[in-house]
């Protein structure tokens, strides 16, 4: 693992604002400085990228094949439905790890169904912005399979 992406999906521009009891009161930008440094210690490049639009989280999905060794994904509320960015995921080749701030388990019924899980190596949800650190983890770990 040399190069990865964390991408962040709708709505997540505006953690530190936002239900707060659910995402903590970190701003996604922090929560990146957190991460650029954590992955530096590790030997890691790292990029970012955050959109609320399905088409441009599914064309930066694509950009993993053939330019990362793996992502860190929260895909937000396109999680529970979107079954383009599940076939991006499978495209792209690349393992991916689904993450989430909050227990999507514990929240409203509909939060607990994950499209995009079969096509991931992992998901890590509930521990507010570690989840990310612990995706970085996931996927250094991975050997593939």
């Amino acid at each position: 693992m040399k190069k990865i992406l964390i991408m962040n999906g709708p709505n997540l521009n505006m953690l530190g604002f936002r239900e707060k009891q659910h995402y903590g009161s970190d701003t996604l930008q922090s929560i990146n400085d957190e991460l650029r440094e954590y992955a530096e210690s590790l030997g890691l490049e790292i990029d970012f990228f955050q959109s609320n639009h399905e088409g441009e989280l599914i064309d930066k999905i694509h950009t993993v094949r053939t330019e990362y060794d793996g992502c860190v994904l929260n895909a937000g509320a396109y999680t529970h439905y979107s079954y383009a960015i599940l076939d991006a995921i499978y495209a792209a080749q690349k393992p991916f790890v689904e993450v989430h701030m909050s227990d999507i388990h514990k929240r409203e019924p509909f939060r607990a169904v994950s499209v995009i899980s079969p096509a991931c190596i992992g998901q890590i949800c509930g521990l507010g912005k570690k989840s990310y650190f612990a995706g970085i983890d996931k996927l250094i770990e991975y050997k593939g399979e």
